[in-house]
């Protein structure tokens, strides 16, 4: 028994781990936290947590999905279960320890008050996460403790989830109000309302908005949209410093940097008469994980929606198939696979109608569906393709004849569709693709490719 456990039975507690078939994951909290709770749980008690911790954030998000939307918000949400679970257990086995809500459950609370999202959103997920982490424990307890024991720490855990939920839950609305309220005196709020406003093509005077936000809607504009794909962390400055500085490397001249969240930026600029080559990722990237999506160049108040409506579907293409483009994307390059991928289930059927067994996810298939679309795209020229592909042209032959014996058919009656498809599989990937397993049709032997390559 430590120095931190109390007499009783609670040594169920420190014997608690992951089971054999659970996947192990990575915590969300940070290091510091960690270290604290192993040397007072134990790795195992640790363990457990960050996986159940990972468990309540997934079923907070199916019961109230606003409390996603992506990757980077889950992993904030997925901060303040592991928090709450790890502080469960802290709880149990030491129950005179001190207590107090976690930093990292605050954290997604100022969040979920900069998006905006309801306090009853808020608290229901909590309500969720409280119902999902008694189950947890007591199957964790008639497990772990003595039969004698069950019916005693069972009361225990439902005495002090009881006291902590409730505690908890008035601790998190006072968060809730006191970031809102910070937001607005910031005048966060009346900036947000007004970008709103304008992207719901509600009417705004333009001298309103301009003095407003601090830019004027009558030039031209391009669109960004930035965002942090990866475990929290304090990129919120970065995102911003990227979106205004690949702004300005595209040659605006004047800026709008509009933070949404912890991990999200909107932001807009008036591009000059001059516009420069667009800037690589290395020259813009300020953090890795940091992913930019474009919009096109565009006029007026309308272009300022429409050209963020374009760096939106090309966000939503990128995150289809992350392995696709790189960290920073320009509308134009992928227009029609978002246009096309507006309705995905249509398009995958359409890929597969196409493209028959061509349509597999892997290495030789992909490998075969560049080449295809190359030669159709030159109009059918083998030297075009070998010196674009730095291969014999008796390799594009080869590889041409293999695709159309996958396809099952001449391509020409239908050219403009197969270039279609070709050009979905080439932009979106696994998401309109089907799974290949080893010695699938298409004779690969490789494994199934994530990522797009030559």
């Amino acid at each position: 028994m430590t120095a931190h456990e109390p007499s009783g039975t609670v040594g169920w507690i420190r014997r608690v781990a992951p089971g054999p078939a659970d996947v192990p994951r990575s915590p969300a909290s940070s290091r510091r936290t960690i270290t604290e709770a192993t040397e007072r749980l134990g790795p195992g008690p640790v363990a457990w947590a960050v996986g159940v911790g990972h468990g309540l954030a997934e079923v907070v998000i199916r019961e109230v999905p606003e409390l996603g939307g992506g990757p980077a918000p889950f992993e904030i949400l997925r901060m303040g279960t592991e928090a709450a679970t790890l502080n469960t257990l802290l709880l149990l086995a030491d129950p005179a320890a001190d207590w107090k809500v976690p930093e990292e459950s605050l954290l997604g609370d100022r969040e979920f008050a900069r998006r905006r999202l309801g306090l009853d959103k808020v608290l229901h997920g909590i309500r969720v996460a409280h119902a999902a982490l008694a189950q947890a424990l007591m199957g964790a307890c008639a497990e772990l403790a003595a039969p004698a024991e069950r019916a005693e720490q069972f009361r225990r855990i439902s005495e002090l989830l009881f006291g902590f939920i409730d505690a908890f839950s008035s601790r998190m609305t006072d968060e809730y109000r006191a970031e809102h309220d910070r937001w607005v005196a910031r005048g966060d709020a009346a900036r947000e309302d007004t970008v709103r406003a304008l992207l719901d093509d509600r009417p705004v005077s333009e001298d309103m908005a301009r003095d407003v936000l601090g830019y004027r809607l009558r030039g031209r504009h391009l669109a960004v949209v930035a965002w942090y794909d990866g475990p929290p962390a304090a990129v919120n400055g970065d995102l911003r410093r990227t979106a205004a500085e690949l702004l300005s490397l595209r040659g605006c001249v004047s800026t709008l940097v509009l933070p949404l969240d912890r991990t999200t930026v909107w932001a807009w600029g008036e591009p000059g008469a001059d516009v420069p080559v667009a800037p690589g990722p290395d020259d813009v990237l300020q953090a890795e994980g940091i992913r930019v999506a474009c919009g096109s160049v565009r006029s007026g108040p309308q272009g300022f929606r429409q050209s963020h409506e374009d760096a939106q579907h090309t966000a939503r293409v990128m995150r289809l198939n992350p392995g696709g483009t790189g960290p920073v994307a320009d509308h134009r390059d992928v227009e029609l696979a978002a246009l096309l991928s507006a309705d995905l289930p249509a398009l995958r059927r359409f890929v597969g109608d196409e493209l028959g067994a061509l349509a597999a996810d892997s290495r030789h298939a992909d490998q075969l569906r560049r080449t295809l679309h190359l030669y159709l795209r030159n109009e059918r020229s083998l030297a075009v393709a070998a010196a674009q592909l730095h291969v014999a042209r008796n390799t594009i032959t080869y590889r041409v004849k293999r695709a159309q014996q996958l396809i099952g058919r001449d391509v020409t009656p239908r050219l403009p569709e197969v270039l279609t498809a070709l050009e979905a599989a080439r932009t979106l990937g696994p998401a309109v693709l089907r799974a290949a397993e080893c010695g699938d049709r298409d004779g690969v032997r490789d494994r199934p490719s994530r990522r797009a390559r030559f």
